[in-house]
């Protein structure tokens, strides 16, 4: 039986830290490794929701198939395509690295697009992980399930930062 390719599922939360640091999960570290990815977080703005995506440089592999397979869909629904644009958008990241415990520096100009303030919400969407403010996703509609698992983790992460602060 052909072994699945790695995704990334599930979720996790982050605050920001030390040296303006957030952390990246080790649920999601672990998809890295698998990949060959560990140590670069590419991250872009998302396409369509008000948040950020991340992936692994060697999801780059796919980029084409990918864009062939928009454009396939828009031409069986009738609908425009621009291949230019959304190429674009697709390359249009910033390989952010991260240490063997999974802290990185976020870009400031990526936290102004994406919303991003003292917090990330990791979530797993297979290819790709979007990254949340966790009031953001909040107001999202269609994405009240993600942010209560978010909320809760995030009620732990604060939980356990106010126990190191005392």
């Amino acid at each position: 039986m052909a072994q699945r390719p790695a995704g990334y599922r599930g979720q996790g939360f982050s605050l920001r830290g030390e040296k303006d640091r957030f952390v990246l999960p080790p649920l999601f570290r672990k998809v890295f490794a698998e990949l060959g990815d560990e140590g670069v977080l590419c991250v872009a703005k998302h396409h369509k929701y008000p948040c950020l995506n991340a992936f692994g440089p060697s999801r780059t592999d796919n980029f084409e198939d990918i864009l062939d397979q928009e454009l396939e869909n828009a031409v069986r629904r009738n609908q425009d395509f621009d291949r230019d644009l959304r190429a674009t958008q697709m390359w249009t990241f910033t390989e952010v690295p991260f240490d063997k415990s999974g802290r990185f520096i976020l870009p400031q100009r990526f936290c102004k697009v994406g919303g991003i303030g003292d917090n990330i919400c990791f979530l797993g969407g297979g290819q790709f992980i979007t990254m949340w403010d966790l009031d953001r996703l909040g107001q999202e509609p269609g994405w009240e399930d993600q942010y209560e698992l978010c909320l809760a983790e995030a009620e732990d992460a604060r939980a356990k930062a106010e126990g190191r602060k005392k």
